[in-house]
């Protein structure tokens, strides 16, 4: 019995020596309850079985690239006229040399969409320009024919007669997601075809004051002038969005580009090469968003629809009964957010049919048909104050 007892005691003795250690030294291993209410349980990762493997975008960069062109234009520009011009003795020493036209450059990006020769690009890029050259990446020119224009969502089709052209894959920018990564390429300060890296910062950017119709793939790669019209590729080297605008206070990348999605170049692409213009659905109506204030004033549950603030007199809205302070709901049965939704939704209509529209009038439903009419060019003016905005 002795015998038993000194065993146990020294067990017991050994078990509760093991314990302290563990305790003092590796608390991790005990059971949770041993260790005290205090002690909070978390998941750690594996450790690192090896070196991570490194990601390179040079793939994407080599299919995409040589689909990339430089695009150089000049337009003669009258230097404002001297008042002194006006002084036969001052004319007599100087002449005419103070009332001389000269030539104003600038230089952009393309991007070659078919192994036909068309390239497309930013309308601003080639807006008023007198000579246009292309630079391939392979280091041919040619001067490319303008196949038409989009100013309303800066837009341009351009066609060189050249063999052997390699052309560009679209990718599906519909199925682009925040936080992809993102490759601009194009030609930034004329320094050469340079690739950037960024992500999708958002999508479906708008009521930015820089087009008509506004859909943008928002990116923090760095593009810069002479990028305008180059291309948004994502990481496998299909092009997914033609590179348009910067918001910048310096001239200079901050982080903040848009991009044209290619789900909406496309469109314009194929449009202007088939009638040499985009014909998109107009009723003749000024449209507001609703605000939190004006939908109490209507009595509406919430801020979704269009305020129509003004008819156009004989308008096809007009002629249809529209009336100013209805509000716009749907269009086809698909819902009008706000005004900028209303005008896409009405400039996809085709001119010439009839489309069904549901209006808020007295704070009762009414449905309407109206016969669309084509869109109107817009004007340089107009286009000038879009440029103020």
């Amino acid at each position: 019995m002795r015998k038993f007892w000194l065993i146990f005691a020294q067990t017991a003795t050994i078990c509760l020596a093991v314990v302290f250690v563990v305790t003092t030294l590796k608390p991790e291993l005990l059971p949770p309850s041993w260790r005290g209410g205090n002690v909070v349980s978390f998941k750690e990762a594996a450790p690192d079985p090896g070196p991570r493997k490194v990601t390179t975008y040079r793939d994407a960069s080599k299919k995409a690239m040589p689909a990339v062109v430089n695009v150089f234009t000049s337009k003669e520009v009258r230097v404002p006229r001297h008042p002194l011009l006006d002084d036969p003795l001052f004319r007599h020493f100087f002449g005419d040399r103070l009332d001389e036209k000269r030539r104003s450059t600038s230089l952009g990006s393309g991007v070659i969409v078919s192994p036909q020769g068309y390239i497309l690009t930013n309308y601003h890029v080639v807006n008023a320009a007198d000579e246009i050259e292309v630079l391939l990446a392979d280091g041919r020119k040619t001067s490319p024919r303008v196949i038409g224009t989009d100013p309303e969502t800066d837009l341009a089709v351009l066609k060189v007669d050249m063999k052997n052209l390699p052309a560009i894959t679209f990718g599906r920018s519909e199925e682009a997601s925040v936080g992809d990564v993102v490759l601009a390429i194009g030609n930034p300060f004329g320094v050469g075809q340079t690739v950037t890296m960024g992500i999708i910062s958002a999508l479906g950017s708008s009521h930015l004051g820089i087009n008509t119709f506004e859909n943008f793939i928002q990116t923090d790669a760095a593009i810069n002038p002479g990028n305008s019209g180059c291309a948004l590729v994502d990481v496998t080297g299909n092009l997914i969005g033609i590179n348009s605008a910067i918001y910048s206070r310096t001239g200079g990348s901050l982080g903040i580009g848009f991009a044209i999605p290619t789900s909406v170049a496309k469109q314009v692409m194929e449009q202007i090469i088939k009638n040499g213009g985009v014909v998109r659905g107009w009723i003749g109506v000024e449209a507001q968003d609703l605000s939190k204030e004006l939908a109490e004033s209507f009595k509406l549950p919430n801020t979704s629809g269009a305020l129509i603030a003004g008819v156009l007199k004989s308008g096809p809205a007009d002629k249809a009964g529209v009336k100013p302070g209805d509000i716009l709901l749907a269009v086809e049965g698909k819902p009008v957010t706000d005004s900028l939704s209303m005008l896409n939704l009405i400039a996809a209509l085709p001119p010439g049919k009839s489309a069904a529209f549901t209006m808020m009038r007295n704070q009762t439903e009414v449905q309407l048909k109206i016969t669309v009419g084509k869109r109107p060019k817009p004007t340089v003016q107009d286009l000038d104050e879009e440029d103020e905005e």
